[in-house]
Order: structure tokens, then sequence, then C-alpha cells
């Protein structure tokens, strides 16, 4: 049994074709250090595909081979014209952007020259802009909400700012498929929210497929129209949260007891069992003042 039964109706009623498609990839650091084994992603447009599992299940290795930074030793990542690797660089980044965990801090350029980096693939070789620049620089400054921080320099920033910065170099970069490495990580309550409001956003609005990587498992059921669940490097769900999130599953996954339940909204709950859980202080479904 699982919370699919209980859990309200989604607009998905069956997959769209993958707007990026990996399929059966085996990916290995050197000869013998395999982390994925025989894992297929499919990234559909205008939907969220969400990545979890716990640390070392391979998902951030996943998501860098979807964007043809880690070479797969078997498989194969295609775009709905055929195979990726079909494509030079430039054109493979005019259709696939990555916001990956380790972006470096650079020195001496303001915020708007780093969110002006995302336009790289689309300027022609012999000319500094492209027509179209301006217009999606402006969009990513404004629904990332860094505007405000247009003229400062990028090194001055916290950790939470730049991460929102990258972003927009990455929204300015104007794709059909967005891939995001934990994109709400260094980012506080509010900016977390805005982040993933903006994901639900890119796919339903602009029919971006977005996949994104995610250590918070309510988070990811909330964003996610499909979740899929790696453990020890292979894909053990796949499919809507409320179905993938089986308390059996995670329990088995991150190794400790852990509860599922639904909310009185119908959102999903994740309860792991700790020797450190405390009684609650308050009656159930009380507010928390």
């Amino acid at each position: 049994m699982t919370l699919l039964e209980n859990a309200p109706a989604r607009a998905v009623t069956g997959w769209p074709a993958p707007a990026l498609r990996g399929e059966h990839l085996r990916l290995a650091y050197g000869r013998d250090a395999v982390v994925v084994h025989d894992a297929t992603v499919d990234l559909r447009a205008g939907e969220v595909t969400v990545l979890a599992g716990p640390n070392g299940s391979g998902k951030s290795t996943l998501l860098r081979a979807l964007a043809r930074l880690h070479t797969p030793t078997a498989g194969t990542v295609a775009l709905p014209d055929g195979d990726a690797r079909a494509l030079d660089a430039r054109a493979f980044a005019r259709r696939v952007t990555l916001l990956s965990q380790n972006r470096p801090v650079p020195g001496g350029v303001t915020v708007r020259e780093v969110v002006e980096y995302g336009r790289h693939p689309h300027r022609p070789r012999w000319r500094g802009t492209d027509d179209d620049g301006p217009r999606a620089v402006a969009w990513a400054m404004g629904v990332t909400g860094v505007n405000e921080m247009a003229d400062r320099p990028a090194d001055e920033l916290s950790g939470g700012e730049l991460q929102r910065v990258w972003l927009a170099s990455c929204l300015a970069q104007d794709t059909h498929v967005l891939l995001l490495d934990e994109p709400t990580n260094h980012l506080d309550l509010r900016y977390q929210v805005e982040v993933l409001d903006l994901v639900r956003d890119l796919a339903e609005e602009h029919g971006v497929a977005v996949g994104v990587v995610l250590h918070d498992l309510e988070q990811a059921a909330r964003v996610a129209d499909r979740l899929v669940l790696l453990h020890r490097g292979v894909v053990v769900g796949d499919g809507v949260p409320e179905e993938v999130l089986a308390a059996h599953t995670l329990t088995e996954v991150y190794g400790l007891p852990v509860e599922v339940s639904l909310d009185a909204h119908g959102h999903v709950r994740i309860h792991p069992v700790g020797r450190t859980r405390r009684p609650p202080r308050t009656a159930p479904g009380t507010p928390v003042r």
C-alpha cells in the first residue's frame, strides 16, 4: 500500500515524449568504481523530475552525465533528434544547461556580468552580443531577485546570494532543458521556497524540462511531477512522489525507520525515527506560534 490512494489527483495522466533521455547509463570513476548501474531517466517538457537518494547514491553523477560532463561507460544520452554526442559544445549548451553544486566565485566582475555569462552559447563567434541577450538577462535577474545587486562585485556576495546569481546565469542561457544540482543549497527558507516556486513556473508556464537533485524529500514531493529514487547507484523507484516515497522503501534506502504520512493539505510528510526523538509538546494539529 502507498500514499497514492489518498493523494490529490495530479494533472499528469501519461508521460509526454522526453526532451532529454539517459538510457541504460553505467557511470564510473576509473576502471572499477561504478557509481551508477543501468539507469534510465527521461526529462519531459513541462515537467519537473527530481533525483533523490542518500549521499553517494549517484544522483549528482547521473545529472552530470545528462549534461555531458561525465562520459558513460555504457548507455546513451539523447535529445529528441538523436544522440547528444552529435552536437558540439555550443550547440548542446543552447539546448541544455546545468547549475552545478560547485561553481567558482568570480573575481573582478559584477553580478550583471556573471549573469551575462549565460548568453555565451548564443553569441556569434565574431560579435560580443546577441540580439535576444538583454531581454533574457533582464528576465533572469528579475525572477531570481538579483536586480538590486546588479552592480555589486560578485566576490563580495554571500553563499546564498551567489547561488541565486549563478541560477540567473543558467536561466539567461534560455534552454529547453534545465538541470539543477541542489539549487536550494546555501539558501534561507524564503529563497528555498522561491527557487522551488520558480522551478514549477518554468515547467508549467514555459514548458521547460527540469531535472533537479534534492536531498529534502518533502521539498521533492512538493515540486516533482516525477521522482527518481536512487540507492547505491540503482534506480529503486520512478514515478509520482506519493507512490515512490513509501515508508518501507525509504526505511531500506536510508537505513533507519522512516514513517510517511499525508498532512491535512495532502502534502507528504517524512518522519525519520531516530534515538533523539522527543515527545510532542503540543497536541496534534495545534498551530505552533
